[in-house]
């Protein structure tokens, strides 16, 4: 898929200021400095599109951006976050789980993952949570350049092995680096796939 253009449309605090136009969206989520924002800009072709912060867990709404006129990328807040009020993250997880669980403009949520890292229980019952609700997901294994190809190896195979045991089929997986943009047009061509089966 091309994105010939992608714009920051609006943030929302309640669904009930979620667009209206009926266009598909596909929501990105994960843990605080997952890459998360980074990933957005380079799918959207924009260094700026959505801010990136030194501070973890500074996306507190949902995110609106409109790509090519004609669906929308939505950036969530995200899980695990960082040392905020205990008030403030069941706001965040309540807005989130309504989201997720309501908007039938939702046709796929990317959940993120560092593939640095071993299988996180935070990661795993979220996907699993996800599945269980009957939510459409694909997994995105973020920063493959900071880790050698052995290590980005057993790290996923282990994450997924983990998943075997909850899912009959494991969702679509991607590889991704923004350093040498990896992943992006895989990313890009399946939600053109979802996009064009939709109708």
């Amino acid at each position: 898929m091309l994105i010939r253009n992608a714009r920051y449309l609006l943030s929302v605090n309640d669904l009930e200021s979620c667009p209206r136009t009926g266009f598909p969206e596909y929501a990105f989520i994960g843990r605080s400095n997952v890459g998360k924002s980074s990933l957005i800009n380079i799918l959207s072709g924009s260094k700026s599109l959505a801010k990136i912060s030194s501070t973890p867990g500074k996306t507190k709404l949902i995110n609106y951006f409109l790509v090519n006129d004609a669906w929308y990328l939505v950036d969530l807040p995200g899980y695990g976050w960082a040392a905020v009020s205990k008030q403030l993250k069941n706001d965040w997880s309540v807005l989130v789980r309504k989201y997720l669980l309501t908007r039938k403009e939702l046709h796929c949520l990317f959940i993120l993952v560092d593939c640095r890292h071993e299988p996180q229980e935070i990661d795993l019952g979220f996907i699993n949570w996800a599945g269980r609700n009957g939510i459409p997901v694909a997994l995105v294994f973020t920063k493959a350049d900071k880790v050698t190809l052995q290590v980005l190896n057993k790290n996923t195979g282990r994450f997924l092995d983990s998943l075997k045991a909850d899912w009959q089929e494991l969702p679509e997986t991607f590889i991704t680096s923004v350093i040498d943009r990896r992943g992006k047009a895989e990313i890009l061509d399946y939600i053109g796939s979802i996009i064009k089966n939709i109708g």
